[in-house]
Parts: C-alpha cells; structure tokens; sequence
C-alpha cells in the first residue's frame, strides 16, 4: 500500500525541465545545492524565457519547449508533481559532460559554463510522481532568483506514490544508465521522436508512433487502454442475432441497416480497406473490400441466415464486380443458430459457391482481440482460415493460436523482468532467458526461437524490452521495460 506523503515546499527548476521531467524524458535536476537522499517536493516551473532558450537545451529537444512556454502564467501557477531525490552527487570538470548532455536536455555549453561559474554542479536524480490532481496556486514574486532553490508552499499537499511516472524498473535501469554515464543506445529514435512531436498535434499515426517510441526508449510506462471509445464492439452480437418481433420501434430495414454498418465498422477496424461506392441498398453489396484482399461481404441481421442469402450474394456479386468476384473472398456474416434443414442447406449452398460464414458471435471475438492487441491479427494469415461453409470453429481455432502465441510472448518478458531478481543482474542473456523459461513451462524452446522473439519484443514498435547488442546474437543481452498484459 503506497503511504501518503506531505509536501510543503517545492523545488524551482525551469518550466521546460519540469516538463521534460514529468513526461519521463530525463530523471534528474540541477538544483542550487546538495539534497539529501529520501527528500520530497513539488515541482515548480519557472519560466525562463528570457535566456537564450536555443543555446540553453539540445537541438532534439526544442519542439518541448514552446510546449512548456504556454503552461506559463504569470499570476498563476500549476503544480503537476511532486519528487524524490534518490540520488544527488557533485560533477566537476573531469565528468564527460558530453555523454551527461546526450543523456538529458542540456547542452553541453550549458554544462560547461555552469562547471566554469560554479566549479562544480550537483545533480539530483528524481523519482518523479503525478499528483491526483494538479494543483494551481498564486505565482510567487521574483520567482527568478529562486531557481535551483526551495519555495514554500501556500499549502502543505498531501500526496502518495501511487502514480509514478515511470515504473520501478525502467527508473533502475534509467539510473543506473546515468550513474554510469553509458551512452543512449538508440539516439536515432530520440531524434525521430523530437521530429514526430512537430506534427503529432495534427496527426494521430505520428501521436501513436511518438507515444510508442517514447514508451520504448523508457521515457514513458505503456498506456492504459481506453475503452470506452470502443463500447460499439459489445454490440455487435446484439445486432446481428436479435429478434425483430421485440425492436418494436425497429422495421426490418433498419434492423439489417444498423448490423450492416456495425459489420462494416468491424471489418474497417481490423484492418480492410472498405469501399464506400459498393454500400448496400436495394440491389447493393452490403460490403466490399478492395485491401489486402477482395472480400464481399453480406450481412443478415434476425433469427436467422435465409436460406438464399448465398445464391443472393453470388447474384449481386457477380453484377457488381463482373469477373473480379471469383477472385474475392465471399463471406456471410448473420445470427447464431439455425434449424437442421436450413443449417444444411446451407452448408451446401456455401460449399459450392466458395462462401463463408460465421456467426455475429464470432465477427466479434475476431474485433475484441483486435482491441485487445492491436497487432494480433494479420488478415493475410486469416485468410487461410475463410474456408468454404460454416466456419466459427475455424476463426475460434485462429483465435486460440493467436492468444497462445500473445502468451509465450508475455511469459518470455516476464522470464526477462524475474531472472535480475534473483542474479543482481541488469540485463541477461538468451541462454538465461530460454533455461529459465523452460524450466518454469516446462517447454523445449531453443535459443534461436527464444532470439527471434525477444528481437520482437524489443523491436522499438513494441518497446516490451530493450536490448544491448552484442557481438553476435548470442551475446546479446536484454533487459525489462514493460508488461504484456494477457488477462
């Protein structure tokens, strides 16, 4: 159980590294004077917009800082955080400002002219916590003069470490990475993110591919999913399988209309391109998609399939797309249950006419584990499962395959977070990785399958781990950054 904290001063540091330090992107801050280890505060940010903000921070650093300038008022100030120090120690001359420069947000002139005023520096490495809710308080006067220095607070805030910004291990690996002062391992991906940043606002596949690279580099934990945009997919089975005698409000035409389009949302969510000029209709295709392969698709909302819905979908088909329809993959999409004789006739019907079907059921399990892991399905290998005539059983059997390999992925990670526990290690080996994992599953992996996934794995589109390499595969080492959830 986290404890509650009392904090009644704040530390003053420039709006920008307050910034820098709530997002994760550095953990450590340069105050006025030693602090003692186990300190806490709040985190004030001081506009210092009147240095030379270009010759103060690194060039990757700079679309931050108009960011931070805007948080500024001068009347008013809001407190994010709240921090504490784990670590303050003194830097002079002999210290490799340049590696300390790659590893936070100042530039090296910066670090340099501070050791030539001052002698030496102290800096602080900082456990930095969200507060529940940011608080705002009058600006304090000649703020200026306090910077690096301690303020007292209107307020005493309570708070708790319930909400760190990074986790515990990727703080420890972050630490000791500048502690060490080892160079960043991937500077091309800092670079990408800072360039990412300048369009992000206007552009959410550059948002997610920023947020994913800074989960990778360790300056931020994994998101939470936010499931309430996707509330529609529960819907799905509703849609398809109800009865239209009890939709009293509901005709026939609106009950298949409102299924149509939920079944078109789907498909667009996993990943087809649909085509908007085939939309259903009197005489229409419910639904055509063009990417990564043709697909029509016929939706039938009720108690059950119609026992024509296949010579239906062959005729309007075939109308439509001419000769292109023998290359498309044809799918039905209806309600659950059907009686013996229909369920046969049309198997029968589905068999010789190349068509699947699957139940609303099953269209959205397919969508639930899409939301689950964005990157489970791979539609090319689905393919192979859209077999000709009822095949639920054959998605369910996709489905079970895709959730066994989510779960050797999570238990290798899990694997790569135990085994520094019981070593004093920071990163490990993949022969330690593939022993302890078999041990614990009593499986037969081998160490080139257990490679092939943790290159996976730490691949910076995932960011589940990182990776120090070595001189071959074998020599390369791992370490933990985040889970993969598998409940």
């Amino acid at each position: 159980m986290n404890k509650s904290v009392s904090i009644y001063n704040a530390l003053c540091l420039p709006v920008h590294d307050v910034e820098a330090l709530i997002q994760g992107q550095i953990i450590a801050a340069i105050p006025r004077k030693l602090l003692n280890t186990g300190q806490t505060f709040a985190l004030y940010p001081v506009d210092i917009s009147t240095i030379e903000i270009e010759k103060y921070y690194r060039t990757s650093f700079l679309p931050n800082v108009q960011t931070a300038i805007k948080q500024v008022n001068t009347d008013k100030v809001l407190i994010k955080a709240w921090a504490k120090c784990e670590l303050c120690e003194i830097l002079d001359k002999t210290t490799p400002l340049d590696i300390l420069s790659q590893l936070t947000i100042w530039n090296l002139e910066t670090l340099e002219a501070m050791i030539q005023k001052h002698q030496n520096i102290f800096l602080a490495y900082l456990r930095v916590y969200h507060l529940s809710q940011p608080l705002e308080i009058p600006a304090i006067p000649n703020i200026q003069d306090k910077l690096g220095k301690f303020a007292p607070l209107p307020n005493n805030i309570s708070a708790s470490e319930d909400k760190p910004v990074l986790s515990d291990q990727v703080f420890i690996r972050r630490k000791r990475q500048l502690e060490n002062l080892e160079p960043p391992l991937h500077p091309e991906l800092e670079e990408l993110q800072s360039a990412l940043l300048k369009i992000a606002n206007n552009n959410p596949s550059a948002q997610q591919l920023e947020n994913e690279i800074k989960i990778f580099l360790g300056w931020s934990n994994a998101p939470n999913t936010n499931t309430s945009d996707l509330a529609w997919i529960k819907t799905i089975t509703t849609l398809g399988d109800r009865s239209i005698e009890f939709e009293e409000k509901k005709s026939n035409y609106q009950a298949g209309t409102d299924f149509e389009n939920i079944s078109r949302q789907s498909l667009d969510f996993l990943g087809f391109q649909v085509e908007n000029a085939y939309k259903g209709g009197a005489g229409g295709l419910d639904l055509y998609c063009s990417q990564p392969y043709p697909l029509v698709c016929e939706c039938k909302a009720g108690r059950s399939i119609p026992d024509r819905a296949v010579e239906e979908l062959d005729r309007i088909g075939k109308r439509h797309l001419q000769e292109n329809y023998l290359q498309a993959v044809r799918l039905i999409i209806g309600p659950g249950e059907h009686t013996r004789q229909l369920k046969k006739s049309l198997e029968k019907s589905a068999k010789i006419s190349k068509t699947s079907i699957i139940k609303a059921m099953t269209l959205q399990k397919l969508v639930e584990l899409k939301a689950k892991y964005p990157g489970a399905i791979n539609l090319i290998e689905l393919k192979k499962y859209l077999e000709p005539g009822q095949i639920d059983d054959k998605i369910n059997e996709y489905i079970d395959k895709i959730e066994k390999e989510i779960k050797l992925r999570s238990h290798i990670i899990q694997a790569v977070k135990e085994i520094p526990k019981s070593t004093n290690q920071n990163s490990v080996t993949v022969i330690e990785i593939r022993s302890h994992y078999n041990a614990i599953n009593k499986s037969t992996l081998t160490d080139e399958i257990v490679h092939d996934l943790l290159i996976e794995l730490s691949s910076p589109l995932t960011g589940y781990l990182g990776r120090e390499k070595g001189n071959d595969w074998k020599t390369d080492k791992f370490y933990y950054l985040r889970d993969l959830a598998i409940n």
